[in-house]
């Protein structure tokens, strides 16, 4: 289990936005708060009133476009139960739902937490490797996203290592919105990250997809992610 208390993951100078599908991820333009604001009717993450903290909406339940010049990674880690063999996976897709980069590779035994933070981790290596520098970051665990949001730090080592990682990735982004999402709504990513059991050795697509995945892409792309 992934432990967390409450210090700093680590200094940025990137934006970090903590957001539901309904806020800035899906409206136009960038804010000066550390809060996204949601577009019309929609419920996005705000301030509190008493002491300035950040209010995250609830999880959404499937997967939504970003907005046109933002593209969205999801992000997923495997572990076996019996036997801790780690995999982990993630795609990238554009405002239209279309794939533009998807992952996968074992990691050897590692716990379920320690397979998600290197699956997130993998997916800002590959951002930054492509210049990519404004990126919707979504993933199902969601004690994983709640540290990177918060910025917690955690106690396990691996987890810290990771965490370190991550942290040192995040101030080559101009601007980075982390979200949780429910299990169906990362189906593609849980895909990549199955795949990462079977790999001789890391692989990334680009442009095309892997067989294993294109029925989800599409339902993910057309809206019926259900």
């Amino acid at each position: 289990m992934l432990r967390a208390a409450h210090r700093p993951l680590g200094s940025s100078g990137s934006m970090l936005w903590l957001c539901s599908p309904l806020s800035a991820c899906l409206a136009g333009g960038r804010s000066s708060s550390a809060a996204a604001p949601s577009p019309s009717g929609g419920g996005g993450a705000r301030r509190g009133s008493s002491n300035g903290r950040i209010i995250a909406p609830e999880s959404a339940s499937v997967w939504r476009k970003p907005e046109a010049g933002r593209l969205k990674l999801n992000f997923d880690g495997s572990s076996k139960h019996a036997s801790r063999r780690a995999s982990i996976g993630g795609v990238y897709r554009d405002h239209e739902g279309g794939f533009v980069l998807g992952y996968a590779e074992r990691i050897g035994r590692a716990t379920s937490s320690v397979a998600e933070l290197a699956a997130l981790r993998r997916g800002l290596e590959l951002a930054v490797a492509n210049g990519w520098r404004s990126v919707w970051v979504e993933g199902d665990a969601k004690t994983v996203v709640d540290v990177v949001r918060s910025r917690a730090r955690v106690r396990a080592e691996e987890d810290s290592r990771l965490c370190a990682d991550i942290a040192a990735l995040l101030p080559l982004l101009d601007d980075l919105c982390v979200s949780h999402v429910r299990r169906q709504g990362n189906r593609v990513a849980h895909g990549f990250a199955k795949l990462g059991h079977g790999a001789a050795s890391p692989r990334v697509w680009r442009d095309a997809p892997p067989d294993e995945v294109l029925r989800y892409l599409q339902r993910d792309a057309e809206g019926e992610g259900k």
